[in-house]
């Protein structure tokens, strides 16, 4: 079904297929997913820079979703959408397959108790998720500063070989996110990217 469209938003007709997330955008510029934007530093910064990328920033938050609309509206971002939506349920259903180009991942809830390490994102269910949605070569970039949920995490990515590891990503220092800058000086920060393999 087609989306019906108004001057603000695209509503879908059909609710139990993925969002029609290229007709939010007025170009057809690849697109890119902040999962997790925070209070949006770095999604702000990178739209501001990469004007040819589209760009989806993803939070539970209303109130941080609301503060990077009024930035984003200030600085005429139109390379900008947000979804106020759990991570994990975003990525699942929300997403179109093979439509993002890559996600960037920062600064997860680590869920440091043992009995709440079930909520934790990276998991097979959800790189399966990753793997749907994104493009063929398509990029997850990842850093947190929680030694042992990193080492979870490579764990994860890196026994699925569907992905190949790449070089990490390294934010410029204007895109460093608010929990980056912090936990700077007080704790390392562990960064892992992957690209999608061919089939």
């Amino acid at each position: 079904m087609q989306p019906q469209m108004d001057s603000a938003r695209i509503v879908p007709d059909d609710w139990l297929n993925p969002l029609p997330i290229a007709h939010c955008f007025a170009s057809t510029n690849p697109i890119e997913v902040d999962l997790g934007c925070g209070k949006g530093r770095f999604l702000i910064e990178r739209a501001r820079t990469h004007p040819d990328v589209n760009f989806i920033g993803i939070d539970r938050m209303l109130r941080r979703i609301r503060k990077i609309d009024n930035r984003a509206r200030r600085l005429g971002l139109k390379n900008i959408r947000l979804l106020r939506v759990e991570g994990y349920y975003a990525t699942a259903y929300l997403m179109p397959p093979d439509a993002i180009r890559a996600y960037y991942i920062f600064f997860p809830d680590p869920w440091p108790k043992t009995a709440h390490h079930k909520h934790r994102l990276f998991n097979p269910r959800f790189l399966d998720a990753l793997h749907r949605t994104l493009q063929l070569e398509g990029l997850v970039h990842a850093a947190t500063d929680h030694a042992e949920y990193f080492t979870e995490i490579c764990a994860v990515l890196r026994a699925d070989s569907r992905f190949e590891e790449i070089e990490p990503f390294q934010p410029t220092p204007d895109e460093r996110t608010d929990f980056e800058l912090w936990y700077e000086g007080k704790t390392p920060i562990g960064r892992i990217s992957l690209r999608k393999r061919a089939p």
